[in-house]
């Protein structure tokens, strides 16, 4: 009974709050009803007044087109009022033209003040709503430039009339009402003005005119017209006039008008009247000294960032061409501005991409964000970037070195001439006087002097320039050529500089660079960097000059001032290594060293095509070679750094016992070295002398690596299929290798090819149509690469070009391939020179400028490489990767071109007789002693000429040049033995064939036979004659016929 009335109770309290909730969401859903409907209402309300507005607004226009009476000014604000007050830019659009159509025609009415909009202002009771109406309308028609485009037609002529109403309403000049009488008031409508202009500048008026400029600039072709870009540039220069150029006036003139991209180049293209406009206010005075305060400077660059930074600087150097009075007198802040700026885009140059950079036309891999839609104008910007490496420019900037005179020498004019002797009859001397003759009688030859203070105004406005310069070649990197070829331009500019390096500090010249070396001070730092710009601008110009402008016209520098240079970068290099600065060196230090170092590289290879320097410029006295292997034994850091940048300071007989001392601890640590304990591995080859290159090849390019480095020892089988008689200990490799070489460069085989005029060999095109070319270019490599590995010298005369290609030389940044060009066609080379002369010739300056010329330039230097090297890619690559399975790449790159073509075919100075005499063993009963032997001797010293003594070396081993290392390394020796048969009959030495020659008994005359060779064993079979004359007859008589290359 109790539970069931608890029950009911419940119940009853439910319904209750059920009822209680149903009340209050229906009072919910009625004042919720009540607040829609109320919207709604007004919704509606608002947008019938704005239809009607609208429609009274289109009928006040219409009414105004139909031109039944001139609209009142009040009319005209009351209506705008109107259309302000419902405004929506996507709705609106047309009638806010019709609008400012409206207020400019009433601009236009002359004599009727009531007709003129702005005759509004002068109400008491309307001006202050007058000047908001007009804010509002002018940030209207900012707005609406934003997103206009200047490319359309439509869209520009939209342009003009926002632009006039910009133009017509922030200055009084147009003001009719202001005529006459009314002149008393320009002053308060002046104010109105500058209070208008103050409105538009807090709302972000520049950068609106930023992105109507850079809409209609930054393209290949502008898009604005020169009304429009006249309105603009006047419209942007307004406020900062009208602030009396304060600073914050002008750093957003800068920011936003200055850095939109070539908008200098356009002015002076489209409305040059603008550019007098700038002179006269003397803008570009007081852009450089703002940005001369280093916070300012940097606040602007920060706000930019790197590509429109580059901008404003293309801009400012622009001006600057054509403000020489102050680009002279702001020098100094002028320089330091532009360091900034390109400091500051250096930081992002990136050397390589990553996920973090992107690609500028101008930086290269940049670290910032690039903005792409600036790409079009980079045309432009490089064009404007050029000025400041022209000609007109540099003239200006190093005015103080380029006014120095180069005084003449009368002394060394006046040197008496020395009698001709052997001696300097020689051509390369004969060519060495006539130039010292030459260039003596124009100026002193340039050498470190000193005497010039490195604190003074002089020299460090000097440091400023060339660090200038310093810093946009390492910023700017995809126009580094461009800034090179401009800086190279002026003949007299890098040895005037080089003359002013050589007067810096009390000494002048090395002393005084070594110094900065070790002082991290500002001042070293900048004289440094003047070091380097001359090695780079020097390197680029000899690079690009060829060798009729170095020698014969010795343009820019005089063959005596490079040998001064020469030795200075030699002696800086060597120092900077050994002292271990380069150990260490990081940053700016090791782009020093590279900078140095290119510039001496490529003197030293010039050198060694063709000599400017005297015999052992380039070695170093105070250096001992035995010290050096000493410390590369050790692995000395500095030893090795030497070795890799600056072996030519190593004598190169030197280099040479380097090179095999390298191979013989191979060949100990493969274990191809006999020892007490164990023989090295040989690999037996059997060859067919009818099919020898094709026996050699099948059977060699199969084995190892290690194997081609070991023992080979060769059986020769006849046409009959029988061995041919004879031992191999090493003879018969060297002949069966010899025998290779000849037939594979052999120029009929259609390998390898002879150049045009000192036939010189590198591989032919057409060597294509032999199957397995490739491969057998590889064994060629090989085979090549062995002979070098054994010390085996075979005449195998490289072309200059393809020597410089297995040394690795062409990949380098300073390889030129119009260098190599005449080493493979001199007639060819002549005849693209010529070309390279017109270019020149056809435009005044056309290195700098990029014209038409610069395809002919372009041409000559990928026809050069096309014919050196692309035509010849594959078999030049499968060549060297062939010989570098024997020798290692490292160990050749201590020689030149031309040291490589001694190693592989011995010296070619004279031959040694005393070094020859000294290292021939003698065989058959032959001695020192013996007649014949000093008959050969003295043959050989007294009648035989040099030619015919390389003739008689050749006859004897095969190689008319003596080993670089002198005949103590000739494998096998030279050996003469004492013969009484002939060949065919020989058996070798006997007990009584060997007492007949000692004792000189003859079991016959020998008149009738003729002196034959071994060449495989480097061995002369030498008949026991009775008279010197048949000795020099038959001996003259056999090398002539070359009757050797018999096997014993």
């Amino acid at each position: 009974m109790f539970s069931a009335s608890q029950s009911s109770k419940a119940q009853f309290l439910d319904k209750a709050r059920q009822a209680r909730e149903e009340r209050r969401e229906l009072k919910e859903r009625e004042r919720a009803a009540v607040q829609i409907q109320a919207l709604i209402r007004r919704f509606l309300c608002r947008c019938r007044l704005q239809r009607e507005i609208r429609r009274e607004v289109e009928d006040f226009f219409g009414a105004n087109e139909s031109g039944s009476s001139k609209r009142s000014a009040l009319s005209i604000f009351r209506i705008a009022r109107k259309l302000l007050f419902v405004f929506n830019h996507k709705e609106d659009k047309e009638r806010f033209e019709k609008l400012c159509r409206c207020i400019l025609n009433s601009m236009d009415v002359e004599n009727e003040p009531k007709v003129w909009y702005v005759s509004l202002a002068l109400s008491k009771d309307l001006t202050l709503l007058w000047i908001k109406q007009i804010k509002d309308i002018l940030w209207f028609c900012c707005e609406f430039l934003k997103q206009l485009k200047p490319d359309i037609l439509q869209d520009s002529r939209l342009v003009n009339l926002h632009l006039t109403m910009l133009v017509t309403f922030t200055d009084t000049s147009t003001w009719k009402i202001l005529r006459g009488k009314g002149e008393t008031l320009r002053p308060a409508m002046n104010h109105i003005c500058a209070n208008i202009m103050g409105h538009l500048n807090q709302k972000g008026f520049y950068s609106v005119l930023q992105i109507l400029l850079t809409n209609g600039l930054a393209r290949s072709r502008p898009s604005l017209s020169k009304g429009s870009l006249t309105a603009i540039f006047s419209l942007a220069l307004r406020p900062v006039v009208a602030a009396q150029f304060s600073d914050n006036l002008l750093r957003l003139f800068l920011i936003h008008i200055m850095s939109v991209p070539a908008i200098m180049t356009h002015l002076a293209t489209l409305t040059p009247e603008r550019l007098a406009v700038i002179e006269s206010h003397d803008l570009f005075r007081k852009f450089i000294l703002f940005l001369s305060r280093e916070a300012q400077c940097r606040d602007v660059c920060v706000c930019l960032e790197g590509s429109h930074t580059l901008c404003l600087l293309g801009n400012l150097v622009y001006l600057g061409s054509l403000n020489d009075k102050v680009l002279e007198e702001e020098t100094a802040h002028f320089v330091g501005v532009l360091i900034h700026m390109l400091s500051y885009c250096q930081k992002y140059v990136s050397q390589k991409k990553s996920n973090l950079t992107h690609w500028h036309p101008v930086l290269g891999w940049f670290s910032q964000t690039v903005d792409y839609g600036l790409n079009e104008s980079m045309p432009l910007l490089t064009k404007q970037l050029q000025h400041l490496w022209g000609v007109h420019m540099i003239r200006i900037l190093f005015s103080d070195v380029l006014s120095k005179k180069l005084l003449e020498n009368q002394e060394i004019a006046q040197l008496p001439t020395q009698p001709v002797s052997p001696q300097n009859s020689l051509p390369m001397k004969n060519l060495l006087k006539r130039a010292f003759q030459k260039s003596a009688s124009v100026r002193n030859i340039l050498k470190p002097v000193g005497g010039k203070r490195v604190d003074s105004a002089e020299v460090q406005k000097v440091c400023s320039i060339c660090v200038l310069y310093q810093t946009t070649l390492t910023t700017l990197t995809q126009i580094r050529l461009q800034i090179l070829t401009g800086l190279t331009y002026l003949d007299d500019l890098l040895p005037k500089l080089w003359a002013f390096i050589c007067e810096l500090g009390p000494q002048g010249g090395l002393k005084l660079f070594l110094e900065c070396l070790n002082n991290d001070t500002e001042e070293s730092k900048r004289l440094l960097a003047m070091l380097m710009l001359f090695c780079d601008c020097s390197r680029h110009l000899i690079t690009i000059l060829d060798d009729i402008e170095v020698y014969e016209e010795q343009i820019s520098f005089k063959l005596e001032e490079l040998v001064t240079i020469s030795s200075f970068l030699n002696s800086f290099v060597f120092k900077m290594i050994w002292d271990g600065i380069v150990e260490n060196a990081r940053g700016e230090t090791l782009e020093l060293f590279h900078s140095v170092h290119g510039w001496l590289m490529v003197l030293y290879e010039r050198d060694c095509r063709r000599r400017f320097a005297p015999e052992d410029h380039w070695l170093r006295k105070d250096l001992k070679p035995s010290v050096l292997f000493q410390e590369l034994d050790k692995d000395k850091k500095r030893a090795q750094l030497l070795l890799q940048y600056i072996p030519h300071v190593i004598p190169h007989k030197n280099r040479v016992l380097l090179f095999r001392n390298m191979v013989t601890k191979e060949k100990e640590k493969l274990g191809l070295v006999e020892t007490s304990s164990a023989s090295p591995h040989v690999t037996h080859i059997t060859i067919r002398r009818s099919r020898m290159l094709e026996d050699g090849y099948e059977q060699l390019r199969q084995l190892s690596q290690n194997a081609m480095k070991g023992v080979i020892r060769v059986k020769f089988v006849n046409d009959l299929g029988v061995d041919e008689a004879g031992i191999d200990q090493d003879g018969v490799f060297k002949e069966f290798l010899e025998e290779i070489i000849k037939k594979v460069f052999d120029p009929a085989l259609n390998l390898f090819k002879t150049t045009s005029g000192d036939e010189r060999l590198y591989p032919s095109p057409t060597s294509y149509i032999h199957e397995n070319y490739l491969q057998l270019f590889e064994f060629v490599g090989k085979m090549l690469g062995k002979a070098v590995y054994e010390g085996i010298v075979v005449d195998v005369p490289f072309a200059s070009f393809f020597l410089s290609q297995l040394l690795g030389h062409h990949h380098s940044v300073f390889y030129s391939s119009v260098d190599e060009l005449p080493s493979l066609d001199s007639e060819f080379y002549k005849n693209l020179t010529s070309i390279k002369l017109v270019c020149h010739e056809l435009v005044p300056g056309g290195k700098t400028i990029p014209v038409t010329n610069e395809n002919k330039i372009s041409y000559i230097h990928l026809m050069a490489h096309f014919r050196m090297h692309t035509q010849i890619k594959s078999q030049t690559a499968a060549l060297i990767s062939g010989f570098r399975s024997i020798i290692k790449p490292e160990w050749i790159r201590m020689f030149s071109a031309p040291e490589l073509q001694r190693l592989i075919s011995g010296d070619n100075a004279e031959i040694d007789l005393e070094d020859l005499k000294k290292h021939t063993v003698y065989y058959g009963g032959f001695h020192g002693s013996h007649r014949v032997i000093i008959w050969l001797w003295d043959i050989l010293a007294n009648d035989f000429s040099p030619e015919e003594r390389a003739m008689f070396l050749k006859f004897v081993t095969s190689c008319s040049r003596p080993p670089l290392l002198g005949f103590a390394y000739l494998k096998p020796p030279f050996s003469i033995r004492c013969v009484e048969v002939s060949d065919d009959q020989d058996t070798g030495d006997t007990l009584g064939s060997v007492l007949r020659g000692f004792f000189t008994i003859r079991k016959k005359e020998p008149g009738g036979r003729l002196p034959t060779s071994s060449t495989c064993f480097n061995l002369l079979k030498l008949p026991n004659y009775s008279k010197k004359s048949i000795l020099r007859e038959k001996l003259r008589y056999a090398i002539s016929m070359n009757t050797g290359f018999e096997l014993s």
